[in-house]
């Protein structure tokens, strides 16, 4: 597959994609100074999904930065001091759809941070389904200091990671958590000490192992869990399951499982 970019007006590549290995994309954010996240990242961002659907090949996408110190340090302030409300809504809404169709998109995400994932950052990240964060990562939702909140997913989905209390702390004050207080509550999911990227395509490369339709079953039933009553999760569980015995990759893990080989998930 050929390497795919968005530009912005400078001619600079801003987001551009490509396959790394069977099953995993990378994707990379590079709008220096800080990734802002103007119209040419969400426009990026937005054809990257798009390749990535058309391609139909993605297990895991791995979205990563390539300026260091920073994942995205926010949406664009530049922009939004200079339009009126209508693109004021505009804007927020390509932001939400950016996210929403990540969180929504028929693979694995996880976003590598190594650097500040701030305001629009951090949700663009909590919109992935997993993250990983070097040490000097540090994440926050300071939209309060604008005389805004987070208007991209972050009040619902922050709650969801480290529960209603730490949230509101984290989004009345503006702070700034650290990468070790972030593993502690559950903003991300692993910590690494080396290289931010080469731990995400590790996780990658152990999630692409994997039955993928099990893997986003997974996904919607615990997502179930903050949506449902606990006896309709369960109803849910037991939808997904059955249906995956019956129309999924189960038959070749039981096979796989049997015969003491690994399972030819994808191409059973």
């Amino acid at each position: 597959m050929k390497r795919g970019t968005m530009t912005d007006s400078a001619a600079t590549q801003v987001v551009t994609w490509h396959r790394h290995s069977p099953g995993v994309w990378i994707v990379t954010l590079d709008r220096p100074p800080a990734n802002a996240l103007g119209m040419p990242i969400l426009d990026g961002l937005h054809a990257a999904i798009d390749a990535a659907e058309q391609e139909g090949d993605v297990h895991v996408m791995v979205v990563k930065s390539a300026l260091d110190g920073f994942f995205a340090a926010g949406a664009d302030i530049k922009h939004m001091s200079s339009i009126d409300a209508e693109s004021f809504m505009a804007y927020g809404d390509k932001m939400r759809s950016v996210n929403n169709r990540l969180a929504a998109a028929p693979w694995i995400s996880v976003a590598a941070v190594d650097g500040l994932a701030l305001g629009g950052g951090l949700e663009l990240a909590m919109a992935c389904t997993l993250r990983v964060s070097g040490s000097r990562g540090k994440f926050g939702l300071p939209e309060v200091k604008l005389g805004l909140i987070p208007g991209a997913g972050g009040t619902q989905r922050l709650p969801q990671l480290v529960g209603w209390g730490r949230a509101l702390d984290i989004m009345l004050t503006a702070r700034q958590v650290t990468a070790d207080e972030a593993q502690a509550i559950g903003l991300i999911d692993r910590l690494t000490d080396g290289d931010v990227v080469k731990e995400a395509l590790a996780l990658a490369a152990e999630l692409v192992t994997s039955s993928l339709p099990a893997q986003l079953a997974v996904v919607r039933t615990v997502n179930a869990a903050f949506e449902m009553p606990l006896d309709e999760g369960i109803r849910f569980e037991a939808l997904q399951e059955q249906g995956l015995f019956e129309k999924g990759e189960a038959a070749e893990g039981i096979r796989a499982f049997i015969a003491k080989r690994p399972p030819n998930f994808g191409h059973a």
